[in-house]
């Protein structure tokens, strides 16, 4: 499922209320630094040149969208939430920080109410551009999907073969806890390889994770739409919530998708 617009919505969102979405990755194919066996936009393309909306396009889009629904053109929809994500890693455009600018002036002229939010894999947070990129937005959700390296690469497959989990916890720990932590849960199989994330092992490692980023909101979800790899389960609200009681009980707050 690609998104072909550069602003699409609004839409519902399960996690984060009424949402204008923006794509700035190619709208033809995705484009990222994961390829995530569960990921809703299929795998990545080897594109020699894929084409980014420019910067102007994304402004232009997004400004004509805001002004449609403050003229009361969209069904009187008020906007929770502006959502980058789409067709790959959003944090990948070359001018990702200067359209933060531009959508924060955008949202502040047109919709003040609304959050600008980035849901990121956390693969470029080595860039001092992305991090004072994602300093400006309201909400910065930043996966970790596992904690042990071996899970990590089973589940998002990452382009760069010497990802560790150790370099995205620290990464992440730039924000002192300022962010919310995006894990999806799932069991199945890729390549003849196990994947489970959530044995009594790779718990542990996750917990110990959470609680060394100490982050403001853990964002816990499941397979909800078509997956790339078939052979994937679902796993049940019970569980889920089984998951999310020993970090409550430390006082995090814990948000379910399920």
């Amino acid at each position: 499922m690609l998104f072909n617009e550069i602003a699409y919505g609004p839409i519902h969102s399960r996690r984060l209320g009424v949402s204008l979405g923006m794509e700035i990755m190619p709208l033809e194919h995705k484009l990222c630094t994961f390829n995530c066996v569960y990921c809703e936009c299929g795998w990545n393309e080897t594109v020699p040149h894929p084409k980014l909306p420019t910067r102007e396009e994304i402004r232009t889009a997004l400004e004509a969208k805001l002004r449609e629904m403050a003229h009361g053109t969209s069904n009187g929809t008020s906007l929770d939430v502006i959502t980058f994500s789409g067709n790959g890693e959003p944090t990948l455009h070359p001018d990702f920080k200067g359209i933060i600018e531009d959508t924060c002036a955008l949202r502040d002229r047109y919709c003040p109410s609304a959050k600008v939010s980035v849901l990121s894999n956390s693969t470029q947070l080595g860039r001092e551009e992305v991090v004072e990129a994602l300093l400006l937005c309201d909400n910065r959700i930043l996966k970790l999907d596992a904690a042990t390296d071996e899970m990590m690469h089973r589940i998002d497959l990452p382009v760069n073969n010497g990802l560790t989990v150790a370099t995205i916890i620290n990464y992440l720990s730039q924000f002192d806890g300022d962010f919310t932590l995006q894990t999806c849960f799932l069991r199945g199989e890729h390549a003849g390889q196990p994947i489970d994330n959530t044995t009594p092992e790779q718990l542990s490692a996750w917990y110990k994770a959470v609680e060394t980023l100490h982050p403001k909101e853990v964002m816990i979800y499941v397979i909800d739409r078509k997956t790339p790899e078939e052979h994937l389960e679902k796993i049940s609200r019970e569980e889920m919530e089984s998951i999310a009681a020993p970090l409550r009980e430390k006082g995090f707050a814990v948000s379910i998708s399920a």
